[in-house]
């Protein structure tokens, strides 16, 4: 018995309505999601912290997640792993017919264009006849927002609206910045939520004309503004005080200093 043999057999365990465990029985597909998403972000962590003993140990959870979605599915007479694994190897071959096939790409635009196109194919064939899709359908909508607005604008992209060059997106975010500025000024919070939205949306653009995944970027970003909180942290309770009882131009002294001082350390490597 392989590996994967064993972890089907002991999921088909687990889920046995008289000899398997309450827990895992009364799970459904629903009630796995959030576990299901929180196990992928945790692959992510263990990447961005090169921990590779721990990836080895969230990828295998988060297998399990798959195997656990699909002995569901198999109870209920709708797919079993191996349909699953069947699928995705379907998946590979059409997608890449340069390595398959004897299919040749100029670029990476060229081969990126031809997975979208694939992708877009598998879509249609999934529609009822004579029903028509929008190039924006199949993007999952329980996305993180900023994944699920670059996606959308890729998709639109794709067909053709998009601007040709970075410079308009530029004057496009100051546009939008300004348009912010003029709803808090009213004093509308629903407008001012409105136009936050615009904003962020032609933000995401801006990422994807500069070649930077708006994801990654504001989590790089989040790290980084939680490093040089903890420099001001340690300052703060170094002179027996809280931060409440600084003054924010004290704060904000420590903030510039934080940057030379962690901008030095990563220099020295």
């Amino acid at each position: 018995m392989t590996k994967t043999q064993e972890l089907l057999a002991l999921m088909a365990r687990l889920r046995d309505p008289e000899k398997g465990c309450a827990w895992d029985v009364k799970q459904d597909f629903h009630s796995l999601i959030p576990y299901t998403i929180e196990e992928a972000y945790e692959v992510a962590d263990a990447v961005e912290r090169n921990d590779f003993d721990d990836l080895r140990g969230e990828l295998g959870d988060l297998l399990l997640q798959v195997v656990f979605h699909s002995r569901i599915a198999e109870e209920r007479g709708l797919f079993d792993f191996e349909q699953v694994a069947a699928a995705i190897s379907e998946k590979l071959v059409s997608r890449h017919p340069h390595v398959f096939a004897d299919v040749k790409f100029d670029s990476d635009e060229q081969r990126q264009q031809a997975w979208d196109e694939a992708k877009a194919q598998e879509r249609r064939l999934r529609q009822p006849a004579q029903q028509t899709e929008s190039v924006l359908a199949g993007v999952a909508q329980s996305l993180p927002a900023l994944v699920q607005c670059e996606k959308i604008q890729n998709r639109a992209a794709s067909h053709g609206f998009d601007w040709p060059a970075a410079e308009p997106v530029f004057d496009k975010v100051r546009e939008e910045l300004q348009e912010v500025h003029e709803a808090w000024q009213s004093g509308d919070q629903a407008h001012i939520q409105e136009e936050i939205g615009d904003l962020l949306l032609v933000v995401v653009n801006l990422a994807r004309h500069l070649k930077v995944n708006p994801e990654i970027a504001l989590r790089e970003a989040t790290k980084k503004f939680t490093r040089r909180f903890n420099y001001i942290e340690k300052q703060v309770e170094a002179s027996g005080r809280a931060l409440r009882d600084c003054e924010l131009a004290e704060l904000d002294g420590l903030w510039n200093e934080a940057k030379r001082h962690l901008k030095q350390l990563q220099k020295n490597g």
